[in-house]
């Protein structure tokens, strides 16, 4: 069966922030202009938001410049935030430490990015984008002079033996002159793209974080509403980047969330576990006394800030949002900069596009016309902070302080980056780690996690996991590392299983429960495991995360 194919003048793959400002502002610029433009955004979720993953604590510049009577309009921003608290933890103690100026929250507001995201999907419906959610673009669409003209999706009713089924549907070719990747964190096409064009040639490799969330119904005694508390420090150790952030959302909700670098050394370390064990901790345990988790999910997150930036454009093409990196680490914000690069790229690519030019062309004036932005502005005086803890906590520590109120952010050097995967180190420089049971109350395994993440997969269709060489778990995984990533999966995707006897171990991969953190195609040690989109409206159903 042949591929549909429809036309349009610009593709935006993602309904995230950066996506759907894209596409506003590209219908309000052709709306001033009198000019008809027609714009698609594709989303891989059931839904717009289902995907949609964050704190979040947000600086409402960008919205405020893409809708100035937000308010009016009626954005999800309901809680401003009231107070602002920064910890460091022992074991037993929590030690209250200045707020650095970086994570002052005057005048911004804690939100659930996902509710925002379907305002916005609304708001760009309004103007005339058409929204597809529950497709998953599968692949990238090249001319004959090898320039990006659009994206396909993938084809639905494959099984597992990758045969049609009775149900299958082709995919549909969606044919633009020029295509938005908004992909969001560590993107699979935007990976390929990397690799097609060189993107990568002039700057540092990419890092990550892994962001794990549980939303929580509180005690009314419990709760703060306004309140934002972040901490460092225990239960990591001080080789491991990470902290914690408790949010006090409207409705008696919380939002509590932890993040591991990546870059992290111990192959015995687990994410996931660290989370469970940080919620135990004296000073934090309480604000859950007699509520209930009522939504769990995770997901990388991109910290390389300034020095991680790829090339933004290229034939046929930009890149927005957390898939080219625009998370400001210190602020702990990424919203605000992946709207603004949004809207950047929109006037840039609309401007390309006028009187019928633009296709296959590399839209050059958007990289500069990000350059001159304040995201550009912002993200270069805190370009230092993030790596300065490669050297450890207090080293970052001292760093960072240095750093923020003498040099303040204006240093003459920058400091670097290596790439997640080689920081792993073998298992027999280190002991495991005894974890503690999970209690079911406060504390909770990774199965009954995934299950109100609301995670589906069509079962029958081929794993969206994929090996490059199917020995290496084995070979050089288990022998070398004690199979990571059994620990670093958030959702009990990977699991080695051996015979009766114990022998004959193996790799086994529970794809189902994928919920896209995409930490597997970061961290693997030899990166031999690769992430694809399974079928469109697979993977978690987040309702308001």
């Amino acid at each position: 069966m042949e591929r549909e194919a429809m036309e349009f003048d610009v593709v935006v793959v993602g309904a995230g922030p950066s996506g759907l400002a894209a596409a506003i502002r590209l219908k309000q610029l052709a709306a001033a202009s009198g000019a008809e433009l027609s714009v698609c955004v594709l989303e891989k979720g059931s839904e717009v938001g289902a995907h949609i993953l964050s704190g979040a604590a947000v600086d409402p510049r960008a919205l405020t410049e893409l809708f100035p009577d937000w308010k009016a309009k009626g954005a999800p921003l309901l809680t401003p935030i009231v107070e602002d608290r920064f910890l460091f933890l022992t074991a037993s103690r929590a030690i209250r430490l200045p707020t650095p100026p970086q994570m002052h929250n005057e005048g911004n507001y804690v939100i659930s990015l996902g509710k925002l995201c379907r305002w916005l999907a609304t708001r760009a419906e309004e103007l005339g984008v058409e929204v597809f959610p529950g497709f998953a673009a599968a692949e990238v669409l090249f001319d004959g002079d090898g320039a990006v003209k659009g994206v396909a999706t993938g084809d639905m009713g494959i099984g597992k033996d990758g045969e049609p089924t009775a149900n299958f549907t082709p995919g549909v070719e969606l044919l633009a002159r020029q295509t938005i990747f908004a992909e969001g964190c560590r993107g699979s096409l935007t990976r390929g793209l990397w690799e097609t064009y060189g993107l990568r040639a002039e700057c540092d490799p990419p890092t990550y974080g892994i962001g794990i969330k549980e939303l929580w119904q509180v005690d009314p005694a419990q709760h703060r509403p306004g309140l934002v508390i972040h901490s460092t420090g225990w239960p990591l150790d001080t080789r491991t980047y990470g902290g914690s952030f408790l949010y006090h959302l409207e409705d008696g909700q919380v939002a509590v969330g932890f993040v591991v670098g990546l870059d992290y050394e111990n192959p015995y370390l687990s994410p996931f576990e660290e989370f469970q064990r940080f919620k135990t901790h004296p000073a934090i345990r309480g604000t859950f006394a007699g509520g209930r988790r009522i939504a769990y999910g995770s997901r990388s997150l991109s910290e390389g800030g300034l020095q991680s930036i790829p090339r933004l454009a290229f034939p046929g093409g930009v890149l927005v949002g957390d898939t080219a990196g625009f998370l400001d680490v210190p602020k702990i914000k990424g919203t605000h900069t992946a709207l603004k690069s949004g809207m950047v790229a929109a006037e840039s690519v609309f401007a390309a596009l006028k009187d019928g030019a633009g296709a296959g062309l590399e839209v050059a004036s958007y990289p500069q016309a990000m350059k001159q932005s304040w995201v550009w502005d912002e993200l270069y005086r805190a370009r230092n902070i993030r790596p300065s803890f490669h050297y450890g906590l207090w080293a970052g520590f001292a760093y960072s302080a240095l750093d923020t109120y003498v040099l303040r952010g204006k240093a003459p050097w920058t400091f670097h980056h290596q790439a997640d995967h080689t920081a792993l180190k073998p298992a027999k420089d280190f002991r495991p780690i005894a974890y503690p049971k999970p209690d079911g109350v406060l504390t909770f395994d990774r199965l009954s996690s995934v299950f109100i993440s609301n995670t589906n997969h069509e079962e029958n269709q081929p794993s969206h996991l994929k090996l490059v060489d199917p020995a290496v778990p084995v070979a050089v995984n288990l022998a070398l590392y004690d199979a990571p990533e059994q620990r670093y999966c958030p959702a009990g995707v990977y699991e080695i299983v051996r015979d009766a006897d114990g022998s004959s171990p193996r790799l086994q991969i529970n794809a189902q429960n994928c919920v896209h953190c995409k930490t597997c195609d970061i961290k693997d040690p030899t990166q031999n495991i690769v992430w694809a989109v399974p079928e469109g409206g697979g993977g978690p159903n987040y309702p308001n995360m």
